[in-house]
């Protein structure tokens, strides 16, 4: 088989669109063109502290290897929190950034990073980013929420795994949406029934629209909202009404607009991305505040949209434990970091230790929390 080279790329304008999504396959989060709007709008761009440099793998001159990696001077819109990390840096009078990220920008959803079929093009990867900490004298490299394989090859490369914990829900084969309450406790069941009605008394209907039904004035209307809601948590929006639109054009068989209204005046908007098998839970704002909205637009609207079209899982984003009560159900994520300095790779090895042993606990006790009903013995409790 012939051999294949390397190449550092900062720009996806270097990389066909057909081959790279040719090699990532069906997965919109890392297609050609929600990367590349990405970068093209300036959302993550070296303006805001992203700066590309992705590994390729070529054969010839064909696409057979990827690695989307960026240097960045920050650890804003990573969703694996290293602040504490960086702090200790300063007080020892050392530098942390630069540092080294493989990760999709602002999208905690685990994911191919080390993209091929072929292991020994993985190693290679993986060599030619850690090799980049000692050319760009850069602090560390952090690959976040690789699969499975991937978080193995890294520690087999001697990098340190870190835990956390995300909320999912898996669709075994609803018929509809009360099939699918039909399986938690009373108790939850109840809450969620109430909530809805509520909801609905209130005057408040949903309605959801793919891709091409999406006109301009929903893309403007979701973004105010979307833009409303971080400001109102002394946030700063990361993305743009420019990228929003242009992955709505570039994958509209991929992006899901769930839009609710109140009498006929708009009030919430929610965004998902989806493949032939997940949803992706990505950003949401409301203009007020009305009970339950939330709940609705991000997550009951979300497994309709997936019972209806045979989806089988939805991940529902990074923290919130409130997820478990509407079925989303506790998941074990990693990341992988290679730490350049000695003494911190140690420090940080034991810090990354004990936080797995916490993040295993978590996990547990959330688990025995679960809203589903138990069987035991074939009788069904709750």
């Amino acid at each position: 088989m012939p051999r294949f080279s390397l190449r550092t790329v900062d720009s996806l304008a270097a990389v066909p669109a057909p081959a790279w999504d040719a090699l990532v396959g069906d997965r919109p989060l890392l297609s050609h063109a929600f990367l590349h709007a990405l970068h093209e709008t300036g959302c993550a761009a070296p303006e805001t502290g992203w700066i590309p440099r992705y590994q390729t793998a070529w054969r010839d001159d064909v696409l057979v290897g990827a690695m989307p990696l960026y240097v960045k001077q920050h650890s804003y819109g990573e969703y694996v929190f290293d602040w504490s990390w960086a702090d200790a840096y300063r007080r020892h009078g050392r530098r942390y950034y630069p540092k080294l990220v493989c990760a999709v920008p602002f999208t905690p959803a685990t994911g191919p990073r080390l993209i091929t079929a072929d292991a020994a093009i993985r190693r290679e990867l993986l060599a030619g980013a850690l090799s980049l900490l000692v050319e760009e004298q850069l602090s560390s490299l952090h690959v976040l929420f690789p699969m499975p394989d991937e978080a193995a090859a890294c520690a087999a490369a001697g990098m340190l795994l870190r835990d956390s914990v995300q909320f999912h829900w898996t669709n075994p084969g609803y018929r509809d949406f009360a099939d699918f309450l039909a399986t938690m406790n009373h108790s939850k069941r109840k809450r969620i029934r109430q909530e809805r009605r509520k909801l609905s008394a209130s005057g408040v209907s949903f309605r959801r629209l793919c891709g091409r039904e999406i006109e301009h004035r929903d893309w403007a209307f979701f973004f105010r909202c979307y833009t409303t809601t971080y400001r109102q948590h002394h946030s700063t929006p990361y993305l743009s009404l420019e990228f929003f639109e242009r992955i709505g054009a570039a994958l509209p068989d991929n992006v899901l607009l769930v839009l609710g209204d109140q009498g006929g005046t708009p009030v919430c908007a929610a965004l998902d991305v989806f493949s032939s098998n997940t949803l992706w839970g990505r950003y949401w704002g409301a203009l007020e505040f009305i009970p339950g909205l939330h709940f609705e637009a991000c997550y009951y609207q979300a497994i309709e949209f997936c019972i209806e079209r045979r989806i089988a899982q939805f991940e529902g984003g990074a923290q919130g434990v409130h997820k478990l009560a509407r079925g989303l159900l506790p998941v074990t994520t990693r990341s992988a970091h290679a730490i350049a300095d000695p003494d911190f790779a140690r420090a940080i090895a034991r810090f990354a230790a004990d936080e797995r042993a916490e993040v295993a606990h978590a996990v547990e006790e959330l688990e025995s929390a679960s809203p589903f009903k138990e069987k035991h013995a074939g009788i069904e409790t709750g």
